[in-house]
């Protein structure tokens, strides 16, 4: 399984950020902009919490593992993939999320709406979803490094003939 790389969150935050922007320009222009949800940052929060305390669960057993402690309670191997797999979904949702509802946030706040009380309300609750993507992204790549296994220090070895 490969790792997810920084340049590939980068590029779909990007890439929703300003397609998110332009749609929401358009969409102003027709007098209406799309709500961003109250729920958002409680959402993305949840999903980093989750990702939190499986990552810190494989953490605590893979120290424990490794010490070889009378107690230690194992891991499984594709326990640990499905994790990395969870991380890996919630990261690249993450990056767009926060892509999506960056985009919407700077129309609010360059387009003078912020002076609205709702609207304002609105670029709060696009500013925390951000926050909370990026946490997302954050522990998602956290938790693929715990995972991650120890490299061969040897390297590859020809076959004996």
């Amino acid at each position: 399984m490969k790792e997810i790389r920084i340049r590939t969150l980068a590029g779909i935050l990007a890439v929703s950020a300003v397609l998110s922007w332009a749609g929401a320009r358009l969409w102003e222009s027709v007098g209406t902009l799309p709500a961003v949800p109250v729920l958002a940052p409680v959402v993305l929060a949840l999903i980093a919490t989750v990702l939190l305390a499986t990552a810190l669960s494989l953490r605590s057993r893979l120290r424990a593992q490794r010490e070889r402690r009378p107690e230690a309670k194992g891991v499984e191997p594709m326990m640990a993939a499905r994790a990395v797999v969870f991380g890996q979904a919630s990261a690249l949702v993450a990056a767009l999320a926060a892509g999506v509802y960056g985009g919407t946030g700077v129309l609010l706040l360059t387009s003078g709406l912020v002076d609205v009380p709702a609207r304002r309300d609105q670029a709060i609750y696009a500013g925390l979803s951000v926050v909370a993507a990026l946490a997302v992204v954050a522990v998602a790549m956290w938790l693929e490094r715990i995972c991650r296994l120890p490299d061969d220090e040897e390297g590859p070895q020809a076959a004996p003939a």
